[in-house]
């Protein structure tokens, strides 16, 4: 049986890990020792992932053999680009079906503090990038873990030959526990859609379903329509193969784990099986999970809009474009602020003159939809954080005449 469990494709694990934890859910909600297997799952995964970028990332500078700049400029455009995008289609889908709300004093975002100016999140930036590196492994700051990694590696290509290799076989050996991990894969989400269904129930759809729906239908687009039409110009190539590829074998763990941390490794197997260059996406993977936020821009944008509408405000169309520019660059802190994108909403709504008290209402409601809102989010941002890494590194394949695996 074990051995015939272990032939089956990962995916297909996953989808019976799946139906069986919903399943188990509505029947037998009671079972709360079920949810254990979630928590250790996204737990181990967490724990593995900032060394597996710290010893990949130096290991791959320490071992570069040159070149390749031109790869990460057209990963870094395409990762801002793709931000910008999300929150231009956020604005219109907005604008197509406003939502108002109707708010009692929330306090579901009670305890956090949102950051007040572009300038404390930039701060905040500075900060984390310049972090004890033990403390950054420890806290999982991936933007101090990058940072550090970039500077070892650098200084370790003086180094001798069996120092260089003795850091690429760790990176092997890293590597490979996480592959022992994400293997435990379909026993995760089975625990992690059992405590979705049975603690989350259908209340959310009733309440707050209608922006509900205007967030999954944003996402939706940018995930189905805008990422594929950049990766189909970029490659001048058929792009859903490579979009759902990514789709299924990143986006649905990072749905379920909601944690863009604890998909770096998810993503890192997914690079690894398209035959992408280890040098590359060992630097853009988690560059990604730091700048490349497509859900997270879309979000802070919605939910401004939202309080905006709701607070009668009048939205001209160079302000709903002057909140995707604010919210594309917002959306590139949102690893490094307390809360994740939803804490940057106030600063979308400082845009309208939206009192704060008012803008931490409406932060209190997005944590409430947080189960869909989350989600959708993590899935979309970590998905694309494969994309556009394949993208640039498949365009300068076909420069050089060779075939797509895609």
């Amino acid at each position: 049986m074990i051995q015939k469990w272990n032939s089956m494709s990962l995916i297909v694990r996953i989808l019976i890990g799946l139906i069986v934890g919903a399943v188990l859910g509505l029947l037998l909600p009671g079972l709360s020792f079920i949810k254990v297997l979630g928590t250790l799952f996204v737990g181990a995964l967490k724990a593995i992932a900032p060394l597996l970028v710290f010893v990949l990332v130096a290991s791959s500078l320490a071992n570069a053999k040159g070149g390749g700049m031109s790869r990460f400029r057209t990963v870094i455009f395409l990762y801002m680009f793709s931000t910008l995008c999300a929150a231009i289609v956020a604005v219109l889908v907005n604008f197509a079906h406003p939502v108002t709300l109707k708010l009692s004093g929330l306090d579901a975002a009670a305890g956090y503090s949102a950051p007040g100016s572009m300038s404390e999140i930039i701060m905040n930036l500075f900060l984390s990038v310049i972090a004890n590196p033990v403390d950054a492994l420890a806290k999982a700051n991936y933007i101090g873990i990058l940072f550090w990694a970039v500077i070892f590696g650098l200084a370790l290509k003086k180094a001798g030959e069996g120092t260089k290799q003795s850091m690429a076989d760790l990176a092997d050996a890293v590597s490979t526990v996480v592959r022992w991990v994400i293997s435990c894969a379909p026993f995760g989400i089975l625990g992690l859609v059992f405590d979705a269904v049975s603690s989350s129930g259908l209340e959310i759809f009733t309440t707050y379903g209608e922006l509900v729906m205007v967030l999954v239908v944003t996402m939706l687009l940018v995930a189905l329509v805008v990422n594929p039409l950049i990766v189909g110009i970029t490659l001048r190539h058929n792009p859903y193969p490579l979009i759902f590829k990514c789709l299924r074998q990143s986006g649905v763990t990072a749905f379920f784990t909601r944690s863009s941390a604890a998909n770096i490794p998810v993503n890192m197997e997914l690079c690894k099986e398209l035959g992408l260059d280890e040098e590359m996406y060992s630097v853009s993977i988690p560059l990604g999970s730091t700048i490349n936020m497509d859900g997270a821009a879309a979000v802070i944008t919605t939910f401004a809009m939202t309080a905006a509408f709701t607070a009668g405000a009048k939205i001209s169309l160079p302000m709903a474009i002057l909140l995707s520019v604010v919210a594309t660059f917002s959306a590139c802190g949102t690893s490094g602020v307390a809360g994740g994108s939803l804490l940057l909403v106030p600063l979308g709504c400082s845009l309208f003159g939206i009192s704060n008290d008012m803008a931490m209402q409406i932060v209190g409601v997005g944590f409430i939809v947080s189960v869909i809102q989350d989600s959708m989010e993590t899935a979309l941002n970590s998905s694309s954080d494969v994309i556009f890494t394949a993208t640039a590194e498949f365009l300068e394949w076909k420069k050089q005449g060779r075939k797509l695996p895609i």
